[in-house]
């Protein structure tokens, strides 16, 4: 059962995403913060992170991203933010300040997620 790890510090947004992900077979762990997700990823392994970008800092899952990249982490990311609303900016894949898989603006309606996630986990 492929495992995805969740990481957001609003509890209502981790509760819904486990609620949704747990429902469509997958196995569901969590995190609230930048140190939380740097351990869990080593302790879970997971197949796919999900990553909200503001949290404790402002751009701690642009951090987390390029950490784990650094690390040479190759599990996708999918960053799921409201970020895009906030700043007004456009963000890619290719951008050296996110190396993310995909970006996902929130909200996003369980279908559509469930759509990434089961297309980064084919691979």
């Amino acid at each position: 059962m492929p495992k995805v790890l969740i990481v957001d510090d609003d509890p209502d947004i981790v509760d819904s995403l486990k609620l949704i992900l747990s429902a469509e077979g997958y196995a569901v762990a969590a995190a609230t913060s930048r140190d939380e997700c740097m351990r869990a990823v080593e302790k879970e392994q997971p197949d796919l992170i999900i990553l909200d970008v503001m949290m404790e800092q402002p751009d701690d899952g642009f951090v987390v991203a390029q950490d784990l990249r650094r690390k040479g982490l190759k599990t996708p990311i999918i960053i799921l933010s409201s970020i895009g609303h906030v700043t007004g900016y456009k963000y890619g894949t290719d951008s050296d300040m996110a190396p993310v898989d995909e970006f996902v603006a929130k909200p996003v309606a369980p279908a559509d997620l469930v759509a990434k996630v089961k297309k980064f986990l084919r691979k």
